[in-house]
């Protein structure tokens, strides 16, 4: 055989593999989901990341014909199931429910062996939320211009509960002690669920977390509650101020969940993900679960993987150099 005849040959072979797997793929995303789909949710229950999880898992099983099973898989601020995901076979079968911090703002804080926009498949962009700033039911502090006060007074002894370092709520918390400009202490949970435990417990002085997690409290009078870190009052709590209202002009956070799948995942099935995540978002009985605590659903534009890569992008972008130059460091 020449030189020429074994290179053509040697194309002709590499053709017929990719049309074999081409094929094979084709076939499998045709099938796809024919059992039941891993969830990662990389922190630990009782945290509004596992809560929406979970509403979108039960929600995505009606158009995916198969059960969506939720595997909390926590520690490092999520990293651990971060990494999990982006490890797993890129088949459709596993899939990362995550967020701001878990997919941004933890990029600037650790040291990661992967890429948050080269290493995952973005499949959707879901909905937002604001944080409520609380306190324990026993903080003697009646407004947000009282608990200001107080914290200025007690810097010595004052606690706040995050869910984790470079989690939402630390990254907050650092940008309410700058705003303020006082300093207190941090502590750190595995879960917003723990932390609002202690709080619950009065170990810890106050918190910002989110109405899926607190508000409950709020409105059993376990908790008190401040402020909405947003321009606008929420919904579902229209008593509770703004940041602006309440004496704390230009404070607003939020934070926002999305999903993505390892790299690498066909086409096809990523767009059944979406088409999933899409139909659920249009479900009345899913929004309402979701507006119920203070979601803000994102519109459709922005609900594809497209939409998803170029928000994720701009939040790095925007919050990495925040982060850096707060000091924010891994434990």
């Amino acid at each position: 055989m020449t030189r020429k005849s074994a290179i053509a040959a040697g194309i002709a072979a590499s053709l017929s593999l990719g049309l074999i797997f081409g094929a094979a793929a084709a076939a499998g995303a045709e099938d796809y989901p024919s059992r039941p789909i891993t969830m990662i949710v990389p922190l630990a229950p009782g945290g509004s990341t596992d809560t929406l999880g979970r509403i979108m898992a039960q929600a995505m099983r009606t158009t995916l014909g198969q059960t969506v099973v939720v595997e909390n898989v926590a520690g490092a601020a999520g990293t651990i199931g971060v990494t999990r995901a982006e490890r797993a076979e890129p088949d459709g079968y596993t899939v990362l429910w995550g967020m701001w911090g878990t997919n941004v703002a933890n990029g600037a804080i650790y040291s990661l062996d992967f890429d948050f926009l080269k290493d995952f498949e973005p499949v959707a962009l879901v909905a937002t939320q604001p944080f409520l700033i609380d306190a324990r039911k026993t903080m003697p502090a009646n407004n947000l211009q009282e608990l200001v006060a107080w914290l200025k007074a007690n810097t010595d002894k004052a606690t706040m509960g995050t869910s984790g370092v470079g989690s939402p709520s630390h990254v907050a918390g650092v940008l309410m002690e700058n705003l303020v400009g006082v300093k207190w202490q941090m502590i750190s949970y595995r879960s917003a669920g723990l932390a609002t435990q202690d709080l619950l417990a009065g170990i810890t002085d106050i918190q910002l977390d989110t109405p899926a997690v607190s508000l409950p409290h709020v409105k059993s009078g376990d908790l008190k509650a401040y402020a909405v870190t947003a321009k606008d009052r929420i919904a579902v709590a229209p008593d509770i101020p703004t940041t602006d209202e309440a004496g704390l002009p230009g404070f607003y956070f939020s934070f926002w969940h999305a999903m993505w799948a390892p790299k690498g995942t066909p086409k096809p099935i990523i767009a059944k993900l979406n088409a999933a995540i899409v139909t659920a978002l249009d479900d009345p009985d899913t929004r309402k679960k979701l507006t119920d605590l203070a979601q803000v659903i994102y519109p459709r534009e922005q609900q594809t993987p497209e939409g998803l890569h170029a928000f994720q992008k701009a939040e790095i972008e925007k919050w990495w150099p925040i982060i850096k130059a707060a000091g924010i460091k891994a434990e």
